[in-house]
């Protein structure tokens, strides 16, 4: 079977213009920190309202989770209805469904406006089962369909040929293609007046009634509003939003069908969790992406089976011989179900955050972009301050809370105490292990070449040992999601600083 190559459809077929990195002084009306779906469509909202305004991306444009996601522009996030009912009731569970409705008729405006190709399609969408004791969680999901009047429908079956015991389906639900969606803001902005930095790493913000952004290559970026929309808030001190999240690594699988593709987009309830959608490849073929296998971030065994288990379902299933692409992506859950969107505390008026979008970052995206413009310019919620992060979740999320510390505790423990296996000499060539120097756990990775790179292992943002992710060959934290290069540099944070190398 053919494994493809490792890297995202998305970012193979869309191509964004080089932005110079930003190393001096400047000043700006609004600085949006991240690069992605939910920090390019603020930066264009703004841009639009004719606000000054300065995108910094610590990498690559489109290049972060936006880049590796299954891009479901869906109101079906996963069974979420049900909860949002019991939790907070009917109004903020309807509110939360029409905010993510709204996204699909934003992301098609947007597509006539910019004169664009997005890649656009409308679909269904299902949730499915083929566990007896799940059961009644789809049936119950359908209840609060019917309550909240959402379209859809409770199914024996699905046009996609998988086993299935009951089913929920949304309609009118869409996938489209995000990075040519940015590509299109990015161009708006830059032709409007908005400056827009690549390789511009956020380390610290000095806050004030003008706030500046502290960039970690020197230089900064002094502005009336700050919106940090970095996946995971980089500034996470500020509301203690690294005890509020929980991180978890999921994978992709991109191949060719000798089946016809039904229509639709499919997730499974079951674990290991499956997800299907399709694409079209440049040649107008239809490309079929599988999805699921997650897992908290850092922890399990080899990285790679993940994708060698996506790949034999789909085989299985769906007779796909051979993959052309396999990536994965990192994602955010609130303790109580809800995107974190707005001030980044009650008392901090000018610094907004975006995150906790629980593997539904293109509709959570969006609405976040929506969310924060209001803020900025009116000074109050779209969304009757759902999305809040200083919201009461705490109450409401006690359980998650709990058992998020207990896991970041026993990693700051554990890690420390780990076994090592392999010495250098015994390292083969693109494989990596840990040996321990004077009592500290030193990374080695041996490249391809031979050359052997030695990290300290103790991640920069609070401690936590990192593990080896054998299938991006990264050092991923377990505790908060930070992850590295082999060599050390920072790739996503909260950590804003590389990993200490060690002689």
């Amino acid at each position: 079977m053919s494994t493809g190559k490792h890297e995202s459809y998305w970012i193979e077929t869309s191509a964004f213009q080089n932005y110079e990195k930003l190393q001096e002084d400047t000043e700006t009306e609004v600085c949006v920190v991240g690069g992605g779906i939910a920090g390019i469509t603020t930066a264009y909202l703004l841009t639009k309202k004719g606000y000054k305004v300065t995108l910094i991306e610590a990498l690559k444009l489109g290049h972060g989770t936006t880049g590796y996601t299954t891009a479901k522009l869906t109101a079906q996030h996963d069974l979420i209805y049900d909860q949002l009912i019991s939790k907070f009731g009917e109004e903020t569970a309807r509110i939360h469904y029409e905010a993510a409705m709204e996204t699909i008729d934003f992301v098609r405006e947007t597509e006539k406006e910019l004169q664009a190709d997005f890649q656009l399609s409308v679909e269904p969408a299902y949730v499915f089962t083929d566990e007896e004791k799940n059961v009644r969680k789809i049936e119950k999901e359908w209840n609060a369909y019917k309550k909240l009047g959402i379209p859809g429908a409770l199914e024996d079956e699905m046009p996609l040929p998988v086993s299935v015991q009951k089913a929920v389906r949304m309609e009118n639900q869409a996938q489209f293609h995000p990075l040519r969606f940015l590509q299109a803001m990015t161009a708006y902005i830059s032709s409007h007046g908005g400056r827009i930095y690549e390789d511009t790493r956020a380390e610290t913000i000095e806050e004030g009634e003008l706030a500046t952004v502290k960039l970690k290559d020197g230089g900064s970026v002094t502005a009336k509003h700050v919106v940090i929309a970095t996946h995971f808030p980089f500034y996470d001190f500020k509301g203690a939003y690294f005890a509020r999240l929980e991180v978890a690594r999921s994978y992709i699988v991109a191949g060719k069908s000798p089946l016809a593709y039904p229509g639709g987009m499919y997730i499974s309830i079951d674990s290991p969790s499956r997800s299907v959608r399709s694409a079209q490849d440049e040649n107008g073929d239809t490309i079929w992406l599988i999805g699921g296998e997650g897992h908290r971030t850092g922890k399990g065994s080899s990285m790679k089976e993940h994708y060698s288990n996506l790949r034999n379902w789909g085989h299985s299933e769906f007779d796909i011989g051979e993959y052309e692409y396999n990536w994965s992506s990192e994602d955010f859950m609130s303790l109580d179900q809800l995107f974190y969107i707005g001030r980044i505390t009650k008392r901090t008026q000018n610094l907004y955050v975006a995150t906790a979008f629980r593997k539904w970052g293109m509709s959570g995206g969006i609405t976040a972009a929506k969310e924060i413009t209001s803020l900025i310019e009116k000074g109050k919620s779209l969304y009757n301050d759902i999305y809040d992060p200083a919201r009461q979740d705490a109450l409401k999320g006690i359980g998650s809370l709990a058992k998020n510390m207990v896991e970041v505790g026993k990693e700051l423990v554990s890690g420390k105490l780990e076994k090592t296996e392999k010495t250098i000499e015994e390292l083969d060539r693109g494989e990596a292990g840990k040996i321990r120097q004077n009592g500290k756990l030193i990374g080695i990775y041996k490249d391809n070449e031979g050359t052997v790179h030695k990290v300290d292992t103790t991640c920069t943002h609070m401690g936590c040992e990192v593990h080896w992710n054998d299938a991006e060959t990264t050092w991923d934290c377990p505790c908060h999601g930070s992850r590295f290069r082999a060599s050390g540099e920072v790739i996503e944070g909260p950590a804003v600083k590389d990993l200490k190398k060690v002689d």
